[in-house]
């Protein structure tokens, strides 16, 4: 599978201290960026008493052919969405793992335990891009629901030992 057509965006990630008996900090995609700032991945851009707000870097929404189904059901939806995956680090800030616009495949990023994952809302002018891209390359292709073979009840039934029939002696 090829990819047809690339945006690169920019990534925000919030920070907030936990309250609760084992504290730590959560972090939260907040938004994708169509003109990403001129600054290195980690910087805070603001703080204040809820938490922080951090440039996490570059990503690449990519589409696919084959997925135009996919993007059609997310921009018909209540809510168009873009799904960002943040992986944080221990020790350090952390890294973009995935930025998409397929909803399925960002409900199986949900999955992963490591990754603060979140839908955030899709900018007008993404929006615009992925619906051009559907109505250049979306293929509608008819349902088509495979019938079973009907089971022979006669397979199942019993058998004499080999070389037999039932019936023989």
């Amino acid at each position: 599978m090829s990819v047809m057509h690339r945006i690169e965006v920019g990534v925000l990630v919030s920070r907030r201290a936990l309250t609760g008996p084992w504290g730590g900090v959560a972090w939260r995609p907040e938004a994708v960026l169509l003109e990403p700032p001129p600054i290195p991945p980690g910087t805070k851009l603001r703080a204040d008493e809820s938490g922080e707000l951090f440039y996490a870097g570059l990503a690449t929404i990519s589409l696919y052919p084959g997925e135009t189904p996919h993007y059609r059901d997310n921009f018909t939806s209540e809510r168009p969405s873009v799904w960002i995956a943040f992986r944080p680090e221990q020790d350090g800030f952390g890294e973009v793992v995935c930025v998409t616009v397929d909803p399925y495949e960002g409900e199986s990023l949900a999955d992963s335990i490591e990754d603060a994952v979140e839908p955030v809302p899709m900018p007008d002018a993404i929006r615009e891009w992925v619906e051009a891209f559907f109505a250049a390359h979306h293929v509608e292709r008819e349902f088509f629901k495979r019938k079973r073979d009907r089971a022979n009840p006669d397979a199942f039934g019993r058998r004499g030992p080999p070389g037999k029939r039932e019936g023989e002696r």
